[in-house]
This record gives structure tokens, sequence and C-alpha cells, in this order.
């Protein structure tokens, strides 16, 4: 695997993980209203267009998003998987238990040190079995 292939696999997965998020939510209250308002709106597409936000403005904007989830839309955060939650970081991370932060820190252990010894990894069955879901 090429170096740059872990950190590929890493943002797909959660590019993949934002996209169906995106998707359950436009089912949800108040986004599927006719009478949906202009700011519910227009977070929706914020929130539709965040992966093509790219770099350093794609952290960005998801954390502010991803608060504003937890500051106006608290019905939603059942459905936010918390592995976005860890991938934005900054303010998100205020939204996990110290016990799911350290699951996420021993993901990116892992991934991190297959990188440097270039062995074999793959994310979703580490972060599967890690989960005990496995």
């Amino acid at each position: 695997m090429i170096n740059d292939d872990y950190d590929k696999a890493y943002f797909d997965f959660h590019m993949r993980l934002l996209s169906t998020f995106v998707n359950h939510i436009k089912e949800q209250p108040p986004f599927y209203l006719e009478d949906c308002d202009q700011d519910d709106r227009d977070f929706m597409l914020e929130l539709s267009e965040l992966p093509n936000s790219g770099g350093t403005d794609l952290l960005m904007q998801g954390q502010q998003l991803f608060c504003k989830i937890v500051a106006a839309y608290p019905h939603l955060m059942p459905l936010v998987p918390r592995d976005l939650l860890w991938f934005f970081g900054g303010d998100c991370l205020h939204y996990m238990p110290d016990e799911e932060i350290r699951i996420f820190q021993e993901l990116d252990e892992l991934r991190h040190n297959a990188k440097e010894t270039n062995q074999p990894f793959s994310y979703e069955s580490a972060r599967l079995s890690s989960m005990g879901l496995h």
C-alpha cells in the first residue's frame, strides 16, 4: 500500500459516512417539510456541499456544521456517526465521552503504525474490531 493510500482510504470512509448521514437527515424534520425555513435549507445545502470543500476548509466547516447540529438540531444527534465527530475534531470532541476518544485515538495509532511500517491495514475492519462489532 502506498502511504497516500492509507490517508485516502481513511478520508473516503468518512466521506461515505458523511454522504449517508446527509441522505438520512434529508428525511428528518425540518428538512423534508415543504415549509422548511430558509435557515434550515441553507444548513442542509452547506452540509450537502461539505465534501466539496477540501483541505482545512473541510475540517473547519465540518466542525461548525456539526456543532450547529448539537445546538440547533439535537434530535439529529442519534443519527450522527461518532466517527464524523472524531474526523472533524476541534469543538466536536466536546460531544464525545473519553472512552470514545480513546478508541479513536487507538485507531489512529494503528493506522499510522501501519503506514510507517508499510503494513496492510483496513481502517474499517480495525474500527469494527475495536468497537466490538467484528
